[in-house]
This record gives structure tokens, C-alpha cells and sequence, in this order.
């Protein structure tokens, strides 16, 4: 494609005659690349050579490299808005010439395939009323591009959408494209870097960006459609769909090493949460109101109605002048009272006064009711079209998104609750300087039991907490105080990160106490709010059974869990198992983690549902959603599901209102698919041969990582060999890259590492190992083995899963580039010991993976991917020799004033490089 796209990338003028149709990105893309020509040529004529792809950059001035990196930058952007826009026109097409029920990733194609296998809507109820599927929102530092630049880039989609159309005429396409044309410009002269490091509720306005563009609008017709589904491949049945898909968010609520959030940051993010919906269903209700101009001499108004109308009237205090405005507009004076409880209910939210001495909606389900009173209204008086396609779709919205848009996470680590639980133990049992038991004694452990049965008498006065255990107190405390003032669903849960014990888990029961948390006064019978252990590392997830086994026997988790809906959540780490075991490793150790919890569940009678800890990348648990579901192991989903949403993959796949709906939908049809499906297909079964097979891989695959890993000189090349310690420098997130300010592997953050692997296009974290294990599989085991691993490459989607992953990042690493990084490295021992491991390992690894899928080249079975790449990678590799000279020469700098001369260039080529690959971690 690219030669066609440098084809197209004339003038702008040159292509404004031109149809965007067809399936591929071509046209698309070739009209963005000569607009951003155009405004290269304008303001820095001397870059144009470079974007065309026959330029040096040698003697460019750090000044102008960094106007060359950003162009190249919005190019890697504007690229994939091209290949967003001809996604969509592709999922069209097959919709248009197979019908829905041929699209894969649709609820049209999972009901049908149901209907046809014999599926009773017996049991669709049932797996519809179990269905509780939550994508949250994270704040993680990898997402590189600020508000104001993804408005304008939303608007450049828009304006490509437009262009799809054939009824413009030549001078209005020429419009358009001139529209196209000033955005471009406008991202050019905004800058896509941050002048200054986010702060938390920075973070939380860009996360709620996505709400107001495209999800509010969008997620309710994704229920519709649903519903629609239903109907076509069940036409006699009626279903009853509850809001099952539900947003949540870290943002503002992630303590874990992150010391900008604060209770007061909680607070406001909550606030803002909650003002988002709410003035959204204000706007939404402001139309409604404007398009229900239904008289009642055009259609009577039932007699019910006009009786709930006349007790709102008089609850309102002001029924003359509503009645006076919209005379014999019953629906109008109706929703008038429904907006004047809603404006009552902004006001008192928003703290300003004013809001108390009217009516307003004490919580979500009142405003729920109020829109069923409406509903059922017009469906009386024969509007039911009416009532379906304007009201419903209103009442769907606040039943997703309540009065909180998101469930907001709170989330600590054992380290900072432990010291908590230490002060609470000092100050209440009467040794103010002693010590307390070690938290992995038995003793500990007694105590908290003890202290969780004794009733609690009002609130204790704790003499000589530590500030930072004050806090954690009143973070909690806010649960109860925001659930009540805001919305009961307000908070998600309780995430606890490096979860190691029991007594890690009931030590937040404790703490949850102790802040008014639990629903009984006494705080001895039920914590409403789920406590969710996170297990990250290799260790913690075979851990984790024992620990949850031990866990679900404590009656008090039972009775709260059992309030909770009968099920306790269990978090899984991908990026840190994998930065602890390794690509291959990670996978297997996930997958056997979920298969012995399921056991645990089904052995306790107490449901175990997963929330997956996924970033945007291959190695932080990033593939394509549709197949890493279908690879979950049988049982381990049963129709709930929660995934983190992380960096750049938020706006990947929300920032367009399309990609949004398919998103949503191919998540949630997926899980739905998984829960009908999983228990019996042959894939998913238990075989204790590829069981066996899989364990001997991954034990070689992490043998081979840890060699890597746990050499001396690791560290050292990889903070030369690579930006990140620059990456820091970086303003794309609050969150310190370290937990504790410590300069370990260990405490370095996985995101961080997986990111730097990245930029230097060693790309470790999505392969290193695999040749090693597959390698040493077939040498013990012969013919016998190589029979084995072509079974599990046809039979075994996780199996498949790990090589097709691995095949694509394989695409990405470039050994001519990683040797120009390690050339960074001062020491030429360190070098020579480490970049000699990556190379042998990535040729073995290509080789070896050859093998199992059959082909004679890496990359051969995905055409279109190596398109997207054959597009990307010259550029990219352009960029990565420009950093490593940039590195050099920031690094070398003998004074402040010139490491700040190259310090823009040099982050901007980390902008580039993540934009061009498409995910910074």
C-alpha cells in the first residue's frame, strides 16, 4: 500500500474529486498523507523529503528533528483513522452481502448459531440473567495524546466518514476536504506532547472524554441491538435483558503507587463521574422534551398518566406555570418536571446550594422509574414506536451509567494496607511502641479474625496514626459517605494488589470496618464492598487457589460475597507474570490459574468470576478480543467478565462512535459466545497430554527468561540500551514508574518495561524464550514431540493463540535497530554478554516457530497485518536510528541548556515510535 499511498499523497487539491469507497485504507489514506503535505510544505518545507521517504536527517538542528518527529507522528495517526475508517466500511459490506448473521463478533452471529444448534430460550434467559461484563478504565502512563489533539483527530474521522458519501457535489467534497485540512494543521501547531505532566483529575476529564463523545450514546444501542438479535433468532420468546454491560474506572481511585491520589482527588473524581451522567441525561431529556409536542386532542392521554402527572405537578410547587407553558402537552409538562428534579439533583451535586430545598432524584432508580412511568404511558396511548426508539434508549442510558458513569475501583497495595493494619494493631492494643506480630504469623492472622468478630461500638478514636495510614482510613470512609450522597454503585470494588496470603485479604475487611464500611453497625456481618485480590507474579497466581479455597471458608466473606450476588472476583496480572516469567510462561500459568480457581469454585458453591489485568501490547495480555476469550479455559467465564481498558487501546477503541459499538458488542458477544459454548467444545477440554505438553514449554520458555533476566548485567543494559529512564520525562501520566522510588528490576513497573522493550525494538516481553522452549520440546521428545506440537498448533486455541502472537511480534523486532541501541551501552562487556543472548534467541525463536506453523516466512499467515506493517515499519525504523542519535547526544550533553535542546526531539520520537506501533505498553 504504501507506494500508492505516496501516489495519492500529491496535492490536496488533487484529491478532492475523490471517492472514499471500497474496503481498504488506500484512498483514505493517501488523501490524509498529501493534506499533510500540504501543511508540511506550508510551514516546514524542509521536512517534506523526509515524510516522502528519501531524506537524511544528519543535518537537521534538534529544532527542526523535532518538527520532523512530530510530523511523522500525526502521519502514524492520521494512518489509523485510515485503517478505522476502512474497518468499518469492511464490517459493512459483509453485513450488507451475507447479512449480520454472518459477521463474526455480533450477537446476530452467536444466536444464531444458537438457534441452530438447538439452544432453548430457556437457556439464552438464563445466561442473559448472569451476564455482568465490565471493561474499566484505567490511568496507566501510556496513553500519549492529550484531549484537545483527540477532539481534532475525531474530527478528521468524522469529516473521512463524510467523504464516503457520493451525494457531495465536487465543490462541497472540496470543502470537506479543506475542513481536513485545518484540523490537520490544528493538531500540527497544538503539539501532541503534554507541556506538564498530567495531574489525577486531568486524567479523570480524559477518561470521561470518551463518555461524552461516543458511550453514552453508544453502549444503550448496543443494548437495543442486542434485544434486536434476540428477536430475530427467537421470534416466538420474549427475553428479559437486564443493563449487563457496565463501565468501570481506576481513574482517581488507583492508590497503588501512586501517591497523587489522594481522598480529596477520590472525591472530586466521584463528583465528576457523577456530574457527567447526570448532564448528559439532562441534554438527552432537553430533546425528548422537544420532541414529544403530543397534544392531547392528537392521542388521548391514558388516565393513569394523567394522575401520576398531577401528583409531580403538585409535588413541584409550580403546576400553573408548567400547565401554562405546555398547554395540553401532558408529556411536555411531564418530562418539564423530570428536568426540574434533574436540575435539583445537578445543583446539590455540584455543592453550589439550592439543590436541597427542591425536588430532586435521590438516586438513579428514581429517574429509572420516572422514564417507566413515561414509557408505559405512550405504549397505552398506541405510541409504543415512540416509546421504543426515543424514551427507552434514555431510560437504558441511566441504567447503565446510574448517577456515577463509571464503577470507580479503589485500589491499594498489601504493603501500605499492612502498615495501616500495623498502626490500627499499635494504637488499640495498648503498646504504642511495640511491635505487632509478623503479618505471615499465625498470630496475625488471629488477631484480625478476633477483631473482625467484635462488634464495633461506634467509631474509636485511633491516637498516633501515621499520616499515610489516616489516609487509607479515609479513603474507605468514603465508600459509605459517596454511596449514600451519590449513587449506591458509585465504587466498584476493592482492588489489593500483591495479594500474598489470607490474611492479606481479611486485613481490608478489617480496615473496611473500621471506616463504617460494612452494612451492620456492628461491622460483624456483611462488607458490601467486593474485596478483590490481585495475583500478579508466577508465584501469586499458583498461590492463589489455596489462598481463595482458605478465603471462601471465613463466614464472613461468605455472608458478603452472598450479599454481593454469590460471587467473589478474582483479579489476574498479565504484565507483571509476564515480566516476572516470560511470554510463553505467563499465558500457561494465567490459563492454569483460572482452570484451579473454577475447581475452588465449584468445590465452595461460591462463583469465582475473573477480572483480567490486559494492557494494550502482545505481552501485557493484549491480542484480538474475539480470540482471547474463545482461548479462555472452559467454566472460567459463565457469563461475567471485567478487563482493564489500558492507554492508547482506550482511544483505539472508543474515541469514533462505530469502532465504539463494535467494540462493546464484539467484547460482549464474545463473552456470551464463551459461556454457551466453552463447557462443550472439544478445543476447551481438559487433555492431559497437551496439559502436560503445555507445563514442559513453559517451564523451558522460563528457564530461557530467567537466564536473561537474572543476569548481573541486565539492569545496566537495558537502562543505556533503551529510553527508559527519558521515558519519565514523558508527561502522559501521574503514576511514577517505580512502586517505591526503587531502581530494581523488581520494583520497576511492568509497564514501563514492556515500553522501553518496545521503543528499542527488542520486544523481549512478547516472545523472548519460546524458541528455547519449542526447541528443547522436540529435542527430548523426538518425532513424537514435533507430531505433538503440530496437534496443539491445529487443536489447541491457546497453543495458537501464543504462536500467532508471537509470529506478529516477531514482524516488529528488528535486530539492525536493536544493535544500533546496544551500541549505547558504554561497557562492551555488558554488551557483548547481553545483546548476543537476544540474538541468538530471536533467530532460534523464528526458526523454531517456522517449524511449528508450517510456513517457510514469519508473518506469511497474515496478510493483512503485514500490509498495516509494510506501511508503518519504514517509518518507524526511520525514527528509532533518529532516537538512538538522539539519546546519544541528550545524554552526552555536558550542560542543562543542551540536554533541554534535544530533550523535545527525543521525546517526541518516544510519541512516534508508540504511534507507530499502535501501543505505548
Amino acid at each position: 500500500m504504501k507506494d500508492d499511498v505516496r501516489k495519492l499523497g500529491g496535492a490536496g487539491e488533487a484529491s478532492a474529486s475523490a471517492l472514499i469507497a471500497g474496503t481498504s485504507p488506500r484512498e483514505a489514506a493517501g488523501l490524509l498523507f498529501g493534506l499533510l503535505l500540504d501543511v508540511a510544505r506550508k510551514h516546514q518545507p524542509e521536512i517534506e523529503p523526509l515524510l516522502k521517504g528519501g531524506a537524511s536527517v544528519a543535518d537537521f538542528t534538534p529544532e527542526l528533528l523535532a518538527r520532523a518527529l512530530q510530523a511523522q507522528g500525526i502521519w502514524f495517526q492520521l494512518l489509523s483513522i485510515a485503517e478505522q475508517n476502512a474497518a468499518m466500511r469492511r464490517r459493512r459490506q459483509v453485513e450488507r452481502e451475507r447479512g449480520r448473521e454472518e459477521l463474526r463478533g455480533t450477537f446476530s452471529h452467536v444466536l444464531a448459531e444458537a438457534a441452530r444448534a438447538g439452544v432453548e430460550p430457556e437457556e439464552i434467559q438464563k445466561l442473559i440473567s448472569s451476564l455482568r461484563i465490565r471493561p474499566v478504565l484505567t490511568a496507566h502512563p501510556t496513553e500519549s495524546k492529550r484531549v484537545t489533539v483527540l477532539e481534532k483527530y475525531r474530527k478528521t474521522y468524522l469529516l473521512l466518514r463524510e467523504l464516503e458519501n457520493p451525494r457531495w457535489t465536487e465543490r462541497e467534497r472540496a470543502a470537506l476536504v479543506d475542513e481536513l485540512r485545518d484540523q490537520i494543521e490544528l493538531v500540527w501547531m497544538t503539539g501532541e506532547l503534554h507541556l506538564e505532566k498530567p495531574s489525577v483529575e486531568q486524567e479523570v476529564q480524559r477518561g470521561l472524554h470518551f463518555f461524552d463523545e461516543t458511550l453514552f450514546e453508544m453502549a444503550p444501542k448496543m443494548l437495543t441491538g442486542f434485544e434486536s438479535a434476540l428477536k430475530h433468532a427467537y421470534p416466538d420468546a420474549r427475553f428479559d435483558v437486564p443493563p449487563f454491560f457496565q463501565f468501570g474506572s481506576w481513574i482517581g481511585g488507583d492508590r497503588d503507587g501512586n501517591p497523587f491520589v489522594t481522598t480529596l482527588v477520590t472525591r472530586t473524581a466521584l463528583k465528576q463521574n457523577a456530574l457527567a451522567s447526570l448532564r448528559h441525561y439532562r441534554a438527552r431529556l432537553t430533546d425528548l422534551a422537544r420532541y414529544l409536542s403530543i397534544t392531547e386532542r392528537a392521542s388521548p392521554v391514558p388516565e393513569g398518566f394523567h394522575a401520576e402527572l398531577a401528583r409531580e405537578l403538585e409535588a413541584s410547587g409550580d403546576a400553573v406555570a408548567i400547565r401554562a407553558r405546555n398547554p395540553g402537552e401532558a408529556y411536555r409538562q411531564y418530562l418539564t418536571v423530570v428536568l426540574r428534579k434533574l436540575d435539583a439533583t445537578i445543583a446539590r451535586t455540584e455543592g453550589n446550594g439550592g439543590g436541597e430545598a427542591r425536588p430532586y432524584y435521590a438516586n438513579a432508580d428514581e429517574l429509572i422509574l420516572d422514564l417507566r412511568v413515561l414509557e408505559n404511558a405512550l405504549e397505552e396511548a398506541k405510541l409504543a414506536s415512540i416509546a421504543t426508539d426515543l424514551v427507552r434508549p434514555v431510560r437504558y442510558a441511566v441504567q447503565l451509567f446510574r448517577f456515577s458513569t463509571v464503577r470507580l475501583d479503589l485500589r491499594e497495595n498489601t504493603t501500605r494496607t499492612t502498615e495501616t493494619l500495623q498502626a490500627l494493631w499499635r494504637a488499640t492494643s495498648g503498646q504504642s511502641g511495640g511491635e505487632a506480630p509478623d503479618p505471615k504469623s499465625e498470630a496475625w492472622k488471629s488477631w484480625l479474625l478476633a477483631e473482625l468478630a467484635q462488634p464495633r461500638v461506634g467509631e474509636r478514636v485511633l491516637a498516633g496514626l501515621s499520616p499515610e495510614a489516616e489516609e487509607t482510613l479515609a479513603m474507605l470512609r468514603l465508600v459509605p459517605e459517596m454511596r449514600g450522597r451519590l449513587d449506591r454503585e458509585a465504587f466498584g470494588s476493592f482492588i489489593l494488589s500483591m495479594t500474598r496470603s489470607v490474611a492479606d485479604v481479611l486485613g481490608v475487611y478489617l480496615l473496611a470496618k473500621e471506616a463504617g464500611v460494612f452494612l451492620d453497625a456492628a461491622g460483624t456481618e456483611i462488607c458490601p464492598l467486593p474485596i478483590v485480590p490481585l495475583f500478579e507474579t508466577i508465584d501469586d497466581l499458583r498461590a492463589a487457589p489455596s489462598i481463595m479455597r482458605e478465603l471462601l471458608a471465613v463466614p464472613l466473606v461468605r455472608r458478603s460475597t452472598n450479599w454481593q450476588g454469590g460471587v467473589q472476583e478474582v483479579m489476574i496480572g498479565y504484565s507483571d507474570s509476564n515480566k516476572d516469567g516470560g511470554f510463553f510462561a505467563s499465558n500457561w500459568e494465567l490459563a492454569k490459574a483460572q482452570v484451579k480457581l473454577t475447581k475452588v469454585s465449584d468445590e465452595t458453591g461460591v462463583k469465582i468470576a475473573f477480572f483480567h489485568g490486559r494492557g494494550g501490547s502482545v505481552s501485557r495480555g493484549g491480542a484480538p478480543t474475539g480470540r482471547a476469550i474463545a482461548a479462555q479455559p472452559a467454566g472460567s467465564i459463565r457469563g461475567r467478565f471485567r478487563v482493564t481498558e489500558q492507554g492508547e487501546v482506550v482511544s483505539s477503541k472508543y474515541a469514533n462512535r462505530g469502532t465504539a459499538f463494535y467494540q462493546m458488542e464484539l467484547l460482549a458477544a464474545s463473552v456470551f459466545e464463551h459461556a454457551l459454548k466453552s463447557e462443550r467444545e472439544d478445543a476447551l477440554k481438559p487433555r492431559a497430554e497437551i496439559d502436560d505438553a503445555m507445563e514442559a514449554l513453559s517451564g523451558a520458555s522460563r528457564a530461557a527468561y530467567t537466564r536473561l533476566i537474572g543476569n548481573p548485567d541486565l539492569v545496566t543494559y537495558f537502562q543505556s540500551a533503551s529510553p527508559l529512564e527519558e521515558i519519565s520525562l514523558l508527561n502522559i501520566g501521574s503514576r511514577p514508574a517505580r512502586r517505591f522510588g526503587a531502581k530494581s528490576l523488581a520494583d520497576l513497573r511492568a509497564i514501563p518495561w514492556v515500553f522501553a522493550w518496545a521503543q528499542n525494538r527488542h520486544i523481549i516481553t512478547g516472545w523472548y524464550g519460546v524458541g528455547s522452549a519449542l526447541k528443547n520440546f522436540i529435542e527430548v521428545r523426538g518425532e513424537e514431540g514435533e507430531a505433538m506440537l503440530a496437534r496443539m498448533f491445529k487443536d489447541s486455541r491457546l497453543f495458537r493463540l501464543i504462536m500467532d502472537e508471537v509470529e506478529k511480534t516477531l514482524l516488529i523486532v528488528d535486530l539492525a535497530i536493536a544493535r544500533a541501541y546496544s551500541g549505547l551501552v558504554a561497557e562492551a562487556q555488558v554488551r557483548d554478554t547481553i545483546f548476543p543472548m537476544i540474538e541468538a534467541e530471536y533467530r532460534l525463536t523464528a526458526e523454531m516457530v517456522r517449524k511449528a506453523s508450517g510456513e517457510a516466512e514469519i508473518g506469511a499467515r497474515f496478510p493483512r497485518h503485514r500490509e498495516v506493517l509494510a506501511e508503518r515499519l519504514p517509518m518507524i525504523n526511520a525514527v528509532n536510528r533518529e532516537q538512538v542519535e538522539l539519546l546519544r547526544r541528550f545524554r552526552g550533553a555536558s550542560t542543562e541548556a543542551e540536554r533541554e535542546r534535544y530533550k523535545l526531539a527525543l521525546l517526541l520520537s518516544i510519541n512516534c515510535i508508540a504511534a507507530g506501533l499502535g501501543a505505548t505498553g
